[in-house]
């Protein structure tokens, strides 16, 4: 196992192994009920659900193009309209979609059973969420954005976030003013008694020089799904993953040729070694980010 004393100037960890999450986030067959798009340049646009109790509309999410979310959903499900819709923008990763306060850190919120299990396994600072989604390809077409080519889409990762502050955020506890309007900060949020956020550290720890969260260009390292196959089905290399220990998976879920991932759970927790840490490690460091 590898173990990390100090991840850097941020964050101080105890001696222990290192957790990687991949965590489920962004549209799906039950919420949004399509694929997140791949952008023609490649930019991986994680659709964040709809909200229940958010003041933040889909209006008020830019993409750097200039396009709304509430537009892009609107040319991908011919028409939709959305613009007043809530939404719960969570992860937060990319700082230039939206107006922010100084100090902002990206942050990611969790609470009720997905936030035990997190707890269960021991999730703590320094350790890495990798967020991936339902992903499509799309196209331009008359200036409007379309879904490419046939198929169902993909699972992959769109982006990361290295722990460096862990906050509860139930009832009265004080919040940074930064924090405010984070999905996890309303009233309705703080009702959870573990209600908590996760904020990014200022630096990857395993590569300084990495920003401490992004989000992610497509590549074909980013994808879990395997070629030809339905996207649950996992093209993970047992070499890397067989022998470590992934929440909610056992080694029934390595079948003929893939890795069945599990239907259930918002997060899989990953008790990495040092293999399993330089696979993440170079999904980072040889990225190409479009916001961080």
């Amino acid at each position: 196992m590898l173990s990390l004393s100090h991840v850097n100037k941020a964050i101080t960890v105890e001696c222990r192994s290192v957790r990687i999450i991949l965590s489920r986030k962004g549209f799906d067959s039950s919420s949004g009920g399509h694929p997140s798009p791949v952008l023609p340049d490649g930019k991986m646009l994680s659709l964040p659900v709809p909200g229940d109790w958010e003041t933040l509309t889909y209006s008020d999410i830019i993409e750097p193009g200039g396009k709304s979310y509430a537009e892009i959903l609107a040319d991908l499900d011919s028409g939709a309209k959305k613009e007043r819709e809530a939404v719960h923008l969570d992860p937060d990763l990319a700082p230039g979609v939206r107006k922010r306060p100084p100090n902002w850190l990206p942050a990611f919120g969790q609470g009720m059973a997905a936030e035990t299990h997190l707890e269960n396994q021991g999730v703590s600072r320094g350790d890495l969420f990798l967020f991936f989604g339902w992903f499509r390809h799309t196209e331009e077409v008359g200036g409007s954005l379309r879904f490419h080519g046939d198929g169902n889409g993909f699972h992959a990762i769109f982006g990361y976030l290295q722990i460096g502050n862990v906050i509860r955020a139930s009832g009265d506890a004080q919040l940074p003013i930064w924090l405010n309007d984070h999905s996890h900060a309303y009233a309705a949020a703080r009702k959870r008694s573990n209600n908590t956020i996760y904020v990014a550290a200022p630096k990857l720890g395993f590569h300084p020089s990495c920003p401490g969260a992004g989000v992610f260009r497509f590549d074909n390292r980013k994808m879990l799904t395997k070629h030809g196959e339905i996207k649950s089905r996992w093209n993970l290399d047992p070499k890397i993953f067989r022998h470590v220990k992934i929440s909610y998976h056992s080694e029934n879920s390595w079948k003929d040729g893939y890795f069945q991932s599990a239907g259930r759970g918002q997060e899989f927790v990953i008790h990495a070694d040092e293999k399993v840490i330089e696979w993440a490690s170079s999904l980072i460091r040889d990225a190409n980010l479009w916001q961080h």
